[in-house]
């Protein structure tokens, strides 16, 4: 079983071209949409999409399936569902030599990393299933935005020579107007403009989330913090530990929650951080502890499958 992940953004080319061209086998495509933009650059996308799944369909006899990225500049929440359903695809099918493939050439850049590092996480954790994981990109051969511009100017050209026969011509100025302000906005600045405040930052943090192996008394540790938040030291995340596994919490108790706490610190594994607080260390998860988190938290539904949006 060969499946295929595509996350989905404005192109089309980028995203079943190299499966027909290489005559790769393709069993399965999972298609990944999300609101980018204004409502216009939606439903585009979501055009793109259902052409998109007819066409694997059509040319590659591959069985589909569409899912919602609610939002696409929430790096973690996409991390998370990457994992998961990178993850399901592994776990799904007995054949020990399917393959998950992850196309990132499309999306904004915060779906196409999460992606990718979820993906490498996975390779991490699941050593024996290594070869069974690729993320891969594909390279236009040309882009479009230069092209357009070069025929918006054409136009405006067009535009010009017919004002000169007919100057009282209201909507043919307004036009006229519009074509130049948009053209000028290219020139000055691209393809783009601004930059976006997301969650109080005009700065999307991507963090390298490579997970290592996480032991069970440390996924304890992890989960526990993921529940409660900091605690003011270890201490005292040794006796909620020892409360909520019905242990007594000894000297011997409070040295293993230490020493574990050590294992997944910034000197270990990277999972957990501490902030010198007089005698005390405060204890909390790192950007990566709380990533591990989400991504472990097997959020499942009634019949067992992962909860993810189906489009």
């Amino acid at each position: 079983m060969q499946t295929h992940i595509v996350p989905v953004g404005f192109d089309y080319d980028r995203l079943i071209a190299p499966l027909v061209r290489e005559q790769m086998d393709v069993d399965r495509v999972i298609l990944l949409e999300g609101d980018v933009g204004s409502e216009a650059n939606v439903e585009y996308s979501r055009q793109i999409a259902e052409k998109l799944e007819q066409d694997y369909i059509n040319l590659l006899g591959a069985e589909t399936e569409r899912f919602v990225i609610e939002d696409v500049y929430d790096y973690d929440e996409a991390f998370e569902q990457a994992f998961e359903l990178i993850n399901r695809e592994l776990d799904n099918d007995d054949d020990s030599e399917s393959e998950v493939w992850v196309n990132i050439s499309a999306m904004p850049r915060t779906v196409s990393f999460a992606f990718a590092t979820a993906a490498h996480s996975i390779m991490v954790e699941r050593e024996g299933d290594r070869d069974r994981i690729h993320t891969y990109y594909t390279v236009p051969e040309k882009y479009l935005e230069t092209e357009l511009a070069e025929e918006l100017r054409a136009q405006i050209e067009l535009l010009e020579d017919l004002q000169s026969t007919d100057k009282d011509d209201e909507q043919l100025e307004e036009r006229l107007e519009s074509a130049r302000q948009l053209l000028s906005e290219f020139d000055e600045r691209g393809t783009t403009i601004g930059a976006k405040e997301i969650d109080g930052s005009h700065v999307v943090e991507l963090p390298v989330a490579l997970f290592s192996n996480v032991e069970p008394f440390e996924e304890v540790i992890l989960f526990t913090l993921g529940e409660h938040g900091e605690f003011e030291s270890v201490s005292e995340l040794a006796q909620q530990l020892a409360r909520e596994l019905g242990e007594e919490y000894t000297d011997s108790f409070r040295s293993k929650v230490i020493y574990n706490v050590d294992r997944l610190g910034p000197g270990g594994k990277g999972y957990i951080e501490q902030e010198e607080h007089g005698k005390s260390y405060r204890t909390r998860l790192s950007r990566i502890g709380e990533l591990w988190v989400r991504a472990h938290s097997g959020k499942e539904d009634a019949d067992g499958r992962l909860d993810l949006d189906l489009f």
